[in-house]
């Protein structure tokens, strides 16, 4: 199918993924610092990442967000097929590639050619809800390199929808939209800073 008709299905997804949650599973999702949504000019996401929620639900939020993922994901029949479809971009963890090293190449590309936000997950994998796992340097590069305001997100969706575990019933996901970061700080002081305000952020919402 057409890309614009995928993209729309994947909003489509995205709201019934939150009306299952609150039907079946008396879940409660609340969007705290909407007023953070940053408009009319370009940006990148970089979000926490407990579980599948965020990847299906986020779409509902922002302008169908071009996700910045694991290469392995790519390769799940439908679902990877999907991310492919939508201009997802991937990288090959630990590997040096003709196409990693294209990575931000692509991205910037991506950028200039849409008003699509990048969405990276910083801490690269899903992790359970009280992880505090360092940030890879790579959402560092990204915002060095693309010279664009940076929204962080903090979302506790671990708390019902868990990493290889069973989901949960009668609790609640917040998803937290924190003060955009300007361009132009050094990238290790910039990955410290959405590391320590997105992870104090869940110590609150957790």
């Amino acid at each position: 199918m057409p890309s614009n008709v995928v993209l729309f299905g994947g909003k489509l997804m995205g709201y019934w993924s939150g009306i299952c949650l609150k039907i079946f599973l008396s879940t409660k999702i609340t969007i705290k610092g909407i007023e953070n949504v940053i408009k009319n000019e370009k940006f990148f996401i970089a979000s926490s990442h407990q579980s599948m929620f965020e990847t299906f639900y986020l779409q509902t939020i922002f302008n169908s967000p071009v996700f910045i993922l694991k290469n392995e994901l790519l390769k799940i029949p439908i679902f990877g097929w999907y991310l492919k479809k939508i201009g997802s971009i991937s990288v090959n963890r630990n590997k040096i590639t003709k196409d990693n090293l294209g990575f931000i190449d692509k991205i910037k590309k991506k950028v200039q050619n849409s008003n699509r936000p990048i969405l990276i997950f910083p801490q690269a994998t899903r992790v359970l809800p009280d992880d505090r796992v360092p940030f890879k340097k790579g959402v560092g590069r990204i915002y060095k390199e693309l010279g664009i305001k940076c929204l962080p997100l903090a979302i506790n969706s671990g708390r019902v929808w868990p990493k290889n575990n069973i989901l949960k019933t009668n609790k609640s996901i917040t998803i937290s939209i924190l003060n955009p970061i300007d361009p132009g700080m050094d990238s290790d002081n910039f990955v410290n800073l959405i590391e320590r305000n997105i992870y104090s952020e869940l110590n609150i919402i957790n």
